[in-house]
């Protein structure tokens, strides 16, 4: 992943097309590769002006999961009455890979905003990362990040953040059944996660850092399946603009 920084979504966003897509418009389940500095409403909004250009119709499409702008990979999104399926399609564990670079830090735990602090990482060793994403195994309480979509008070945790308002976000009940180091490279360390519904991966990078006594942050992000939905499987947007 580039290490930029991406302040204004719209300029820097990624310009895609479908290919060809067949389905059935009265109720479909469809899965996309999401391209980088693409937003999960982006997909959506392509889709749905596909259908009326290529069908002449108006129907409901609505997707089962956020992905950062700055992360890759697999969206589901339902047309018609399968958005009633939508909920139950979001509860489906969900399978990512990744990247966290050891010994710097970011406001938004990734590579939306610029490293505001540095920290040492030479204390650390091959088996204490090891013994790290061990620390990360099961039911635990996670605190998002502020520049996410958590709800405060009727509004979006980044809308306050991006006003510099201090925020409050209360932590949530998350779990992790796999975490598997697949790389060490320091300071970069790759990953591969199952988690639940509402994990934060770039709150992982945030704790992961901490657990080492240093600071970490998201540099690539991947989400590999949901469910037994795979991104293999899934319709490859063509990327026409970056």
């Amino acid at each position: 992943m580039e290490l930029n920084r991406i302040e204004n979504r719209n300029i820097h966003a990624t310009r895609f097309e479908f290919p060809t897509i067949e389905f059935d418009p009265a109720g479909a389940i469809l899965t996309f590769d999401k391209p980088y500095r693409c937003t999960s409403f982006d997909i959506v909004a392509k889709l749905k002006t596909y259908i009326r250009r290529e069908l002449n119709l108006k129907i409901k499409v609505g997707h089962a999961g956020t992905l950062d702008p700055l992360a890759t990979g697999l969206m589901i999104v339902c047309v018609g009455s399968s958005t009633k399926k939508i909920d139950s399609l979001m509860g489906m564990e969900k399978e990512y890979t990744g990247t966290i670079q050891l010994g710097a830090t970011t406001s938004s735990f990734d590579l939306e905003k610029e490293i505001n602090e540095t920290f040492p990482y030479d204390h650390i060793t091959e088996e204490m990362v090891f013994q790290a994403a061990q620390q990360f195994m099961g039911d635990q309480e996670q605190i998002p990040p502020h520049y996410s979509a958590v709800r405060i008070n009727g509004k979006r945790a980044y809308d306050l953040a991006r006003d510099g308002q201090e925020i409050e976000i209360k932590p949530k009940q998350i779990n992790i059944s796999e975490f598997e180091i697949t790389r060490i490279a320091l300071p970069d360390v790759y990953f591969r996660i199952v988690c639940s519904k509402g994990t934060y991966i770039r709150s992982i990078a945030r704790d992961f850092g901490d657990a080492l006594d240093t600071g970490a942050h998201l540099t690539a992000l991947r989400r590999t399946r949901i469910g037994n939905f795979k991104v293999e499987d899934a319709i490859v947007p063509i990327v026409t603009a970056q």
